[in-house]
């Protein structure tokens, strides 16, 4: 597998890890919305939080989804993620172009500006849980650590990362979560955070051949690192025509015979991976005979 993830343990399960690769999961995503660097930057991030954050999942139909919207330019983007660690997205709007930050580097932060994130969790419950707080850098990483520390109560450091080539295509994506549990001791805590504290970047990191179980061993093995599993990863749209009827038949019978009426093919597309879907008035005449 070339995208993966890896579940790790360390201090004794005071701490949990997870260290992702997800060049080719980013990829995907650029070529599927044509995205601006700076975009794929973003989403790229989120992308590869949302597949380790999938994973934390214990439900075999459970699926997380991740919102984070602002007052910047590409206005929000939208991540999807199941517990098997696949994932899809979008952004609002895909093709933003702003100049570089202070560091020269794309400014991921500008592009969504100030705003919330949104975290819903769909675990076969009667409702969801959702859980909101306010973007704090727009920097994606950052803000799922605070995600994390305010609505979950769980002490986090999230590395997300993603480096473009000079022809806009992703030369390297990935990053890492790793969590204290409740009982970790203030020994462990305070090497862990000096630890972190050390990390340059995880694209460079990437950047010198290394992998999510090198970087792990890197943050962690002083710590006794334990790697639990290896899980692959990638982008994937659930979409299809069956599940596409079923969304316009739940708009109702008014708004389906309204459509039938104008006597139009109607043509309905994806978000997540830009497939359309076409029906005939006679299909939707099928439809509202089943509504």
């Amino acid at each position: 597998m070339s995208d993966y993830i890896i579940r790790a343990t360390a201090a004794d399960n005071q701490i949990r890890a997870f260290g992702a690769t997800t060049r080719e999961m980013v990829e995907d995503a650029r070529q599927i919305h044509n995205s601006s660097p700076v975009v794929t930057a973003a989403l790229g991030r989120l992308l590869t939080g949302g597949a380790m954050m999938g994973c934390m999942m214990k439900g075999e139909k459970d699926i997380l989804t991740l919102q984070m919207r602002g007052d910047g330019p590409m206005v929000a983007m939208t991540v999807t993620a199941d517990s098997h660690a696949y994932v899809k997205g979008y952004a609002v709007n895909p093709d933003v172009r702003i100049p570089p930050n202070y560091l020269g580097k794309l400014d991921v932060g500008a592009a969504i500006g100030y705003g919330n994130l949104t975290v819903i969790k769909d675990m076969g419950l009667k409702e969801p849980y959702s859980g909101q707080v306010p973007l704090n850098t727009g920097e994606v990483a950052e803000d799922l650590t605070y995600y994390f520390a305010k609505s979950e109560q769980v002490p986090s450091a999230v590395a997300l990362g993603v480096l473009m080539e000079k022809n806009n295509t992703v030369k390297q994506a990935g990053g890492f979560i790793i969590q204290l549990m409740p009982f970790t001791d203030e020994e462990t805590i305070e090497k862990l955070e000096k630890k972190i504290a050390k990390i340059t970047s995880i694209t460079s990191m990437l950047e010198r051949g290394m992998t999510p179980e090198d970087i792990l061993q890197e943050v962690l093995g002083e710590f006794g690192l334990t790697i639990q599993e290896k899980l692959s990863t990638g982008y994937r749209c659930n979409c299809s025509e069956e599940r596409v009827a079923r969304a316009i038949m739940s708009i109702g019978r008014k708004d389906l015979q309204e459509m039938i009426e104008e006597g139009k093919d109607i043509e309905v597309n994806c978000d997540f991976c830009n497939k359309s879907y076409c029906f005939t008035v006679e299909e939707l005449k099928a439809m509202i005979a089943g509504v």
